[in-house]
């Protein structure tokens, strides 16, 4: 799936922590205007290495519970997922170019 995909508690460990490809989960809430602006950069993420990156969102007032887990105070908040464990965070809005290197060196060969 290309772009970004909405995630949610019920399906979070088959869609995460059981994904073949890393992860990366956009912690948002629709009342965060930084939020707003780091979508696009994710969505763009996710078109140019589909395949070899999955990119989802979770809304932190929908999915408490799976914020909480992850100890998710400060949005927005990237947590890259490999092999059903996070891998990098990346907390508050960022350049894109700091999202891709961090995003990287863990994506799937092709």
């Amino acid at each position: 799936m290309s772009g970004a995909h909405a995630l949610d508690g019920e399906g979070w460990d088959r869609d995460v922590l059981q994904s073949e490809t890393p992860v990366l989960v956009d912690f948002w809430a629709p009342w965060c205007v930084p939020c707003k602006k780091i979508g696009p950069i994710v969505e763009d993420l996710g078109d140019r290495y589909a395949g070899r990156l999955t990119v989802g969102t979770l809304d932190i007032d929908q999915h408490p519970s799976v914020a909480a887990r992850y100890s998710v105070l400060s949005i927005p908040t990237l947590m890259l997922f490999k092999d059903g464990a996070p891998v990098e965070r990346i907390v508050g809005l960022q350049k894109p170019s700091k999202i891709e290197t961090t995003v990287l060196p863990h994506l799937s060969e092709t």
